[in-house]
């Protein structure tokens, strides 16, 4: 029953640990108190920066095939369809970007195409399974499980809260979290099934009677799958199906009728708010545990990807490349004020008036700017950098790279994987240094400078140097001799 690493919760944040674990060769085990993965389709929209997490860990095919674009917003009022509109500011893939829109997936099948991926890799989930207690000293954690065979004690190095807002890990060993009402109207959230209504569109009835109501068509399911979204000027939502048609029926031009089905449905009020702290001895806190965020902006569930992604390789190079224990201290360091600034992101769209205002998405909330410049484990050694140059502790850029052998390579497709990266730029430097094993070297041309740069295992450049001497002591740093 002793595992290295015990992941609470199978959410997105859970799973994209426990798969990003699973290939690095850490022992963990993964728990989820539901009998079955989240069946909604609340957290819609992956980000740019997403999609390359996902790059990484083998499943943007798939996630792709299941989604689509965006639509075209449209606006109704009296039954009459107004001028449509775009939310989102479109890009052409480029060079550096390859992924450049927001890409619309429900989170059911978001989870389960991360889910397929975890079995691939020799993973599960143990469903049926919740934390009831934790203590924990400076050994290791002990944790009390209650699952389908009564409740046991298991024991692990290290535990992950991976359960979401109401966090029972964070409870139990003490973590504060701060928050705030986003805005005092609830609101209610809906998958629905509806006839009638054309799919090429985002819906909208910003002025319908009781509060906005928008209904988003959703790709991967039936033709007739959409998410309902209505704030409640009025008392609390009431979830059940019959009422969720008459809302419809009372909000837009549809008749009851033609909700022809009402899925997985929730009333909240949004809230953001923020842990004290993303880890307290061997326990961490990644997504929901963590941060709560308003859903306007599309930030809660990428922001926790890239926690658990944050998390990962880290406790990997501590568990099996032998790193100082110290490197796992840099997660809090890290993700705590970027999820702070996120928070301030989706609060001030929310309150600004979330999709109905108009508001256009765009490089704010795509998440490539989010970086570490100035962070524990960024080392810019070079001088002279303009500040908008690329720098140590940015996003690295994909780019045409070329190996030791004279092979032409897309830079993301050599930098898949549990490794860190050496990146040579620049003409005027010599050849390639003979980098530890387990350290693909390449060239670069274009968009990185001059100087030798190592890519984290998370794609961050982490070291920029014209001087290959100060290679080996910070892959020394990450467990790598």
């Amino acid at each position: 029953m002793h595992t290295d690493v015990l992941i609470a919760g199978a959410g997105p944040t859970g799973l994209v640990l426990a798969c990003d674990l699973a290939r690095r060769g850490v022992a963990f085990r993964l728990v989820e108190q539901a009998g079955q993965l989240f069946p909604g389709a609340r957290g819609k929209g992956l980000q740019p920066r997403t999609q390359e997490v996902l790059h990484d860990l083998g499943v943007l095919d798939a996630v792709h095939a299941a989604g689509s674009r965006y639509p075209l917003m449209l606006t109704w009022e009296d039954g009459t369809p107004g001028q449509e509109w775009d939310l989102m500011e479109r890009h052409p893939a480029e060079d550096g970007v390859p992924w450049p829109e927001v890409w619309m997936i429900p989170q059911w099948r978001t989870q389960e195409i991360l889910h397929a991926r975890l079995l691939e890799l020799g993973g599960q989930v143990e469903f049926g399974t919740a934390v009831t207690a934790v203590r924990q000293d400076a050994a290791g954690v002990e944790v009390e499980l209650a699952g389908p065979g009564g409740t046991v004690t298991a024991t692990a190095g290290y535990l992950v809260a991976a359960d979401g807002g109401r966090s029972t890990v964070r409870r139990a060993v003490g973590i504060p979290m701060a928050g705030e009402s986003v805005d005092p109207t609830p609101a209610l959230v809906a998958d629905v099934r509806i006839t009638g209504l054309e799919r090429d569109h985002w819906h909208i009835w910003p002025k319908a009677p009781g509060g906005p109501a928008l209904l988003c068509p959703m790709p991967g399911g039936g033709p007739t799958d959409f998410q309902l979204f209505a704030q409640c000027a009025e008392g609390e939502p009431d979830t059940a199906p019959a009422a969720v048609r008459q809302l419809v029926a009372d909000r837009t031009h549809l008749p009851a009728e033609a909700v022809a089905g009402v899925g997985w449905a929730s009333a909240f009020r949004p809230t953001a708010a923020l842990a004290d702290r993303f880890r307290l001895g061997r326990v961490f806190l990644a997504g929901d545990a963590a941060h709560v965020h308003s859903p306007a902006g599309g930030q809660g569930l990428n922001t926790s990807v890239q926690d658990a992604y944050n998390l990962g390789w880290k406790l990997g190079r501590v568990l099996r490349h032998g790193a100082d224990p110290a490197l796992l201290d840099t997660y809090e360091l890290e993700r705590l004020p970027v999820a702070a600034d996120v928070l301030e992101i989706s609060t001030s769209l929310h309150r600004a008036g979330g999709v109905s205002s108009g508001t256009r998405r765009g490089p704010r909330t795509e998440q490539l700017g989010v970086g570490y410049r100035g962070g524990p484990l960024t080392a810019e050694h070079r001088t002279g950098l303009a500040e908008d140059a690329l720098q140590a502790g940015d996003r690295a850029p994909d780019t045409a790279c070329t190996t030791p052998d004279g092979a032409v390579h897309r830079l993301f497709d050599v930098l898949r994987g549990p490794h860190p990266t050496l990146v040579v730029a620049g003409a005027a430097l010599p050849d390639v240094p003979r980098p530890p094993a387990g350290v693909p070297a390449v060239r670069v041309a274009d968009g990185y400078g001059e100087g030798y740069l190592l890519i984290r295992p998370d794609g961050y450049i982490g070291l920029a140097t014209a001087d290959p001497a100060d290679l080996a002591p910070y892959l020394a740093a990450l467990g790598t001799a």
